[in-house]
C-alpha cells in the first residue's frame, strides 16, 4: 500500500520468511486454508508471527497504543478494582498479555501505595520478546516488586485470584463468513501468482450453525469468535474461585451485528495507521476484530462462570474513582496536571476509548459485587 510507510530491508526479509511459510501451509492444504488459519500464523507462528517475533509492538516505536501506554492513570484507576478483590481473600493476580508491562507496573505501584499488594502477580506471555521487554520495564519501575511478578507458560491449574486481559480478546484468530444466495460461506486463502488472495467456500456444519443463529441478512460479511470463546472456556476451567476482568473494543450483538457493519470488523494496524488488508506484510502488522460481548459472555456462563458486570470504560473507571486519582495532582501545578487530564479524556471521552472499550466481568465461586459496576452496569444489553 502506497500510503504506507516502507519497512527496512531486514523486516521486509522477516516479512518474507513469514510469507513462505504460509504459502507451504496453503500448498499443503490443497491450495486453500481458512482465513482463521491464516490469522493465526500471521500474529503467533512461533519465531515469525507478529506477536511472536521481535518487532517492537506499542507505544510512539510501534504500531499502536493501549492505555495503560497512554497513562499509569489507567492501571492506577483498574488498581482500585484489584484491591477490592485482593481485600476479599483473592490474593493473586494473572494478567495474561502484559504487552510492555505498563499496566503490571501501574498496578503493583498503586497497589503498594494501598497497602494491598498481591503475594503473586503472574504473566501469561506468548511472545518471548514482550515477556523481556515486561521484565525490563518493571525492573525499572517497581524493583522492589520484582520478586512477586512470575511469568507463565501456560494457564495455571486451580487458580484462585484475579484474571485481568487487556486488549486480548481482539487479537485472537477469527473465521470470516458471509451470507450468500447459496448459504454461508467461510472466507480462506489462496494463492494468485504467488501472492494471498481471497477464497470462499461453504462453511462447515458447526461454523454455518454458528451463523445462522445470528440470522444475518444477504450479502453480510462479519467474524465468528470461536477461538475467543473457547478461551474464556479454558479460563472457566482453569479456575477455581476468583473474577475475571475482559476490558476490549466491541459491542454487544444487537450493535456488532448492525446494518453498518455489513463488512466486519476485521481491521490491521501498521506504524499507527488503520487499514483492512491483512495480506499486507504479514508479521510486521497487527490484525484484530472487534469483540462480540454478547458471544463471550454466553461462553462464560455456558461453561460455569457467573457475568459479574458490563460497562463501558467510562462508566468502570469513574465508578472505581479516576477523578479522585486525577485531584493528586493539584490542577495549579498546570505542568503535570494538563498531560494527565488530557490522557483521561481520551480514556473517558465518548468519541474517544470511553464508549468503544468495554469491561465485562465473570466471577467463579465469588459473587460479591464490584465497585467497577456499581452504577451503569448493562449486562441487561448482552
Amino acid at each position: 500500500m502506497s500510503t504506507l510507510p516502507t519497512p527496512p530491508a531486514e523486516a521486509l526479509a522477516h516479512s518474507e520468511k513469514l510469507v513462505a511459510l504460509i504459502r507451504g501451509e496453503i500448498a499443503a492444504h490443497a491450495g486453500w486454508i481458512p482465513f482463521v488459519r491464516y490469522m493465526e500464523l500471521a500474529l503467533y507462528a512461533p519465531g515469525l508471527g507478529y506477536y511472536t517475533a521481535g518487532a517492537r509492538k506499542l507505544g510512539r516505536d510501534g504500531d499502536f497504543t493501549t492505555a495503560p501506554e497512554m497513562t499509569p492513570l489507567y492501571g492506577q484507576t483498574l488498581a482500585q478494582q484489584a484491591a477490592e478483590l485482593l481485600e476479599s481473600g483473592l490474593d493473586q493476580i494473572l494478567e495474561i498479555g502484559a504487552g510492555s508491562g505498563a499496566l503490571a507496573a501501574a498496578l503493583l505501584t498503586e497497589l503498594e501505595h494501598l497497602g494491598r499488594l498481591p503475594r503473586a502477580y503472574y504473566i501469561l506471555e506468548v511472545s518471548p520478546d514482550l515477556r523481556e521487554r515486561e521484565r525490563d520495564l518493571l525492573a525499572l519501575r517497581v524493583p522492589q516488586l520484582l520478586e512477586r511478578v512470575i511469568w507463565l507458560n501456560r494457564l495455571p491449574n486451580l487458580y484462585q485470584g484475579m484474571i485481568i486481559a487487556n486488549e486480548v480478546l481482539d487479537a485472537m484468530p477469527v473465521h470470516l463468513v458471509r451470507n450468500s444466495a447459496s448459504g454461508v460461506e467461510e472466507a480462506g486463502v489462496s494463492l494468485t501468482d504467488g501472492a494471498f488472495a481471497w477464497a470462499w467456500r461453504p462453511a462447515d456444519a458447526s461454523l454455518r450453525s454458528a451463523a445462522e443463529a445470528l440470522q444475518l441478512p444477504q450479502d453480510y460479511q462479519t467474524e465468528i469468535p470461536l477461538q475467543a470463546c473457547a478461551f474464556v472456556s479454558t479460563l472457566a476451567q482453569t479456575m477455581a474461585r476468583g473474577a475475571i476482568l475482559l476490558i476490549d473494543y466491541g459491542f454487544p450483538a444487537h450493535e456488532y451485528y448492525h446494518a453498518q457493519r455489513s463488512e466486519g470488523t476485521l481491521m490491521c494496524h501498521y506504524r499507527h495507521r488503520a487499514h483492512a488488508d491483512p495480506f499486507f506484510l504479514p508479521g510486521l502488522q497487527d490484525i484484530t476484530s472487534h469483540v462480540d460481548f454478547s458471544a463471550v459472555a454466553r461462553a462464560g456462563e455456558t461453561a460455569g462462570l457467573d457475568l459479574l458486570g458490563y460497562a463501558g470504560q467510562a462508566q468502570f473507571l469513574i465508578n472505581c474513582g479516576i477523578t479522585d486519582i486525577m485531584l493528586r495532582t493539584p490542577p495549579e501545578n498546570a505542568a503535570a496536571y494538563l498531560p494527565q487530564a488530557a490522557a483521561a479524556q481520551q480514556l473517558l471521552s465518548p468519541a474517544e476509548m470511553g464508549e468503544l472499550f468495554k469491561v465485562l466481568a465473570f466471577g467463579k465461586d465469588h459473587a460479591a459485587p464490584l465497585i467497577g459496576f456499581s452504577s451503569g452496569d448493562r449486562r441487561a444489553s448482552l
